[in-house]
């Protein structure tokens, strides 16, 4: 690790899953016009963040973390935005009310674009061509020119990522977020589910709640926690160029931001201590997510903590464990009793969908809802042994009506699968898959709180 930070020190040092463009005069143009563009977000809304996740890591509210797999630039609509958002609130409202505790609402939106490959190549009929790399990259679609890195998908990413974060700060602040809009948060296709029907009841007591404090005085307009909600962005901070170029130094602080979104991640792929995503990483002041996968070493994770949080900051770190169903309790507890022992609170949230992903014997790639269950549960079960805080999940989902994992109330089978599968990259959550998962966070989170001595009444993050 270099001694001397600087937006582009990463560049010297060894690097993975980044792609080789073709024509670098053209990479390296690209990457200074954005370099010359407005933030996507700003330094004190990063700042604010951070506040809100060590309140997480104290234990005293939740991180709900979720979003695309990966956003693609031909499903890029107002109406999807709304509808994942939509689900997004529902799935906060559930824990925050039903578990009693504040939510710190992260979106895997607004960037999250560029994703690792397992190989550099993909092979069909014969034919090998460059992994598709997400759409900042290069296309999905198998022919030799989609798939060559293309630096000027760059500037589409960041003019998508701009659109959508306006239409969210629409959303958030606007109105649409306000509390007495509850029961115009649920989607069609889930008024028959069982979540559904669980979410509706729900619904149902928070009105009558509403109604008992605008009879004390208290509402939407009086109250702004019941109009509007705080909501912040994510993505892995994987395409280091593009990351660079969206660098910015705050005037107020001094400090180095990714003005690309409000938290960014490493992930299990590129967390190595010596190489470039960590040495970028340790120099901005945004919270950082890492990855912990079964091959993390504790003393590794110790040696990455002390080099992306050496002031060990509240807030700053989100460990983000991703195991897969049953080796949570393998791996988990050796992490925690080295974190702990060396002093650190990081946050402690649980990946459950990269862990368990299988391929049916109908040829999608899915992931059995019954396995992300198991492994929230065995998470929470984890930290109740260990005496710490399980702080938050980290899911893929979507606010579309898809067929993409198996299992849930609606019982889809390896069959159903072709019927809507359209994620990109990875399999998603649906609408109702992703409320049944927050019903049973709420349930364990409220045990935990119950079982800390807690009050339960329901309080506003920051507050």
């Amino acid at each position: 690790m270099t001694k001397k930070w600087s937006a582009n020190s990463w560049r010297s040092l060894p690097a993975v899953q980044l792609p080789a463009y073709p024509d670098t005069n053209a990479l390296e143009e690209v990457e200074n016009r954005l370099s010359g563009f407005p933030p996507l977000v700003f330094a004190g809304e990063a700042r604010k963040l951070k506040r809100q996740l060590a309140q997480v890591a104290a234990g005293d509210a939740f991180l709900l973390q979720g979003g695309d797999c990966a956003e693609s630039f031909a499903e890029h609509s107002a109406d999807n935005i709304r509808d994942f958002f939509r689900v997004f609130l529902q799935m906060a409202v559930v824990l925050t009310y039903a578990a009693s505790s504040p939510v710190v609402k992260v979106g895997r939106i607004a960037g999250q674009f560029a994703k690792p490959r397992s190989s550099d190549f993909e092979e069909q009929g014969g034919k090998s061509l460059p992994s598709y790399r997400g759409d900042i990259i290069n296309a999905i679609e198998f022919e030799d020119a989609d798939r060559l890195p293309d630096p000027q998908r760059m500037l589409m990413a960041y003019r998508q990522s701009a659109a959508t974060l306006n239409l969210i700060r629409a959303f958030a602040q606007g109105g649409y977020a306000n509390l007495a809009h509850v029961n115009e948060w649920t989607l069609g296709f889930l008024k028959d589910s069982p979540a559904g029907h669980r979410y509706q009841e729900l619904a149902g007591r928070i009105d009558e709640t509403l109604a008992f404090m605008r009879a004390c005085g208290i509402d939407p307009e009086t109250a702004p926690q019941l109009r509007a909600t705080d909501f912040f962005t994510s993505h892995e901070a994987l395409l280091l160029g593009y990351e660079q170029s969206m660098a910015r130094l705050d005037s107020t602080s001094g400090d180095w931001y990714a003005t690309s979104g409000h938290m960014v991640w490493i992930g299990d792929r590129t967390r190595q201590p010596d190489h470039a995503h960590v040495e970028f990483c340790r120099g901005i002041k945004n919270p950082i997510g890492v990855k912990c996968g079964p091959s993390l070493d504790p003393d590794e994770l110790l040696q990455l903590l002390e080099i992306l949080d050496p002031e060990n900051e509240p807030g700053r770190i989100t460990l983000i464990a991703r195991y897969g169903a049953g080796k949570v309790a393998e791996h988990l507890p050796k992490l925690i009793r080295k974190v702990k022992s060396a002093g650190r609170n990081p946050v402690w949230s649980c990946d459950p969908m990269h862990g368990n992903t299988i391929k049916a014997a109908t040829g999608f790639k899915t992931r059995p809802f019954d396995l992300v269950l198991r492994e929230v549960s065995d998470f929470f079960d984890v930290h109740q042994a260990e005496g710490t805080h399980a702080g938050g999940i980290h899911i893929e989902m979507t606010g579309q009506n898809v067929t993409e994992c198996t299992g849930g109330a609606k019982a889809i089978s390896d069959a159903d699968l072709q019927d809507r599968y359209h994620t990109h990259c990875d399999p998603r959550l649906n609408a109702d898959q992703s409320l049944e998962l927050a019903f049973l966070v709420a349930e364990r989170l409220k045990s935990e709180r119950e079982a800390r001595g807690l009050p339960t009444r329901v309080v506003a993050v920051g507050e």
